[in-house]
């Protein structure tokens, strides 16, 4: 079941979505060959902590049968690793890979959930096809968000993202995907990102939604290891992920999480990438 949040609803996603943001922005600046993800997932976790909040996704997972509850309060994948990734002290950032962080917190019961690819010394760093499997995945998020409008379909929002992934020949991983959030971090629906316009459920105001494509260099099959959370190409090509939480509001779609340097509503078609 879709859960529309009220204004007044969303107003309180938007403090947690401006907190995930203000650990985003701290984490990224801390990106650095050298650093461990288990430091950066420190910072987020004071960020997130020192200002009232919640991580979202540290101990998830511990109800769900056999699955270990999750100890980190990110997400941090390197390279090969999609999604999922668990923060280690052993795990040291090289200039030229690409950590994805994904970012969680709770405000007054309300969820915001948040991802970014950072590329380790910058785009000079890699190869141009990895820059650009960066710049696209983050083009395809932004795709999507701009689908999310009243009277369009839910496969409008897959479509638009799958286009971008298309267009330059990457893998779309499949089996993860995003999602309705709010009181939970999951909520209904899944949001594909891949899809047929014109099809699904229509959107309405009210929708929250977290949009996060991941494409990869390579194809779209992934495999998880054996820590039981971190999720990997299954031809050990690189990936990329970006995501933002969005509501569905009578103006269009407003970011709930854009940091500092990114725009948050109204959106204009010219919204760069």
């Amino acid at each position: 079941m879709i859960i529309k949040k009220s204004r007044r609803e969303i107003e309180k996603m938007a403090v947690a979505g401006a907190l995930v943001a203000r650990a985003h922005e701290a984490v990224r600046d801390a990106v650095a060959p050298g650093v461990s993800t288990l430091e950066l997932d420190r910072i987020a976790e004071k960020v997130i902590t020192g200002d009232g909040g919640i991580p979202s996704f540290k101990g998830y997972g511990g109800r769900h049968g056999s699955i270990p509850p999750f100890p980190g309060t990110l997400c941090t994948s390197v390279n090969d690793q999609i999604v999922h990734g668990i923060p280690s002290e052993s795990v040291v950032l090289e200039e030229g890979d690409l950590v994805k962080l994904d970012c969680g917190a709770i405000v007054d019961g309300y969820h915001g959930d948040s991802a970014a690819t950072w590329i380790v010394g910058g785009e000079e760093a890699v190869d141009p096809q990895v820059a650009d499997l960066v710049r696209t995945t983050r083009a395809g998020m932004w795709a999507g968000i701009r689908s999310l409008q009243v009277g369009n379909r839910l496969g409008d929002i897959g479509s638009a993202i799958e286009a971008e992934a298309n267009a330059r020949g990457y893998g779309i991983v499949r089996e993860y995907v995003g999602h309705g959030i709010g009181r939970s971090l999951h909520e209904d629906p899944s949001v594909p990102n891949y899809g047929t316009a014109g099809r699904g459920a229509k959107l309405s105001k009210g929708w929250v939604l977290a949009i996060e494509p991941m494409f990869n260099l390579g194809g779209d099959d992934t495999r998880t290891l054996d820590d039981h959370w971190t999720v990997v190409t299954a031809d050990g090509e690189l990936s990329s992920h970006w995501e933002h939480t969005v509501a569905l509001t009578a103006d269009g779609p407003r970011v709930l999480t854009a940091r500092s340097d990114e725009p948050t509503w109204p959106l204009e078609e010219s919204t760069p990438a």
